[in-house]
């Protein structure tokens, strides 16, 4: 059954990539993951991980004392900027390689790219794909 879900939202996504999807943040995992509740329709909502596409913050469980400072910074700007219950729109949704995790731009009510505060504060950057670069020193 998780899987058909799984299967269904990604058709749902990928069949209408222009249009926005209206979600209510649950839960900040940390500071580019967080969890909401997706409303496909006014009776359907499924509770699902959303990755900020494009962007990579430091890991909670960083290779360096920095890395952690930094990470704990990047989870402690999206909780201010999505606490629970906030409605955000969904663009770009994308597949991502877990499974119950989607990726997409967050964007807050006012219209700003979560992503691109997370940028323009330092604690995230752009990311691509591929071999993350460090946080660390060397």
């Amino acid at each position: 059954m998780r899987k058909f879900i799984i299967q269904f939202l990604f058709g749902v996504f990928v069949t209408v990539p222009a249009v926005a999807v209206p979600a209510r943040v649950d839960y900040i995992f940390d500071g580019d993951t967080f969890s909401a509740q997706v409303m496909l329709d006014e009776r359907v909502e499924i509770t699902v991980r959303v990755r900020l596409i494009n962007i990579d913050t430091p890991e909670m469980n960083g290779k360096c004392h920095t890395e952690k400072v930094m990470a704990q910074s990047a989870k402690d700007l999206i909780s201010v900027l999505l606490p629970k219950g906030t409605i955000v729109e969904l663009e770009n949704i994308k597949d991502d390689k877990y499974l119950g995790r989607i990726n997409a731009n967050v964007i807050l009510p006012d219209g700003r790219d979560v992503g691109q505060i997370l940028i323009d504060s330092g604690v995230g950057r752009p990311y691509s794909g591929g071999k993350r670069a460090g946080w660390c020193e060397k």
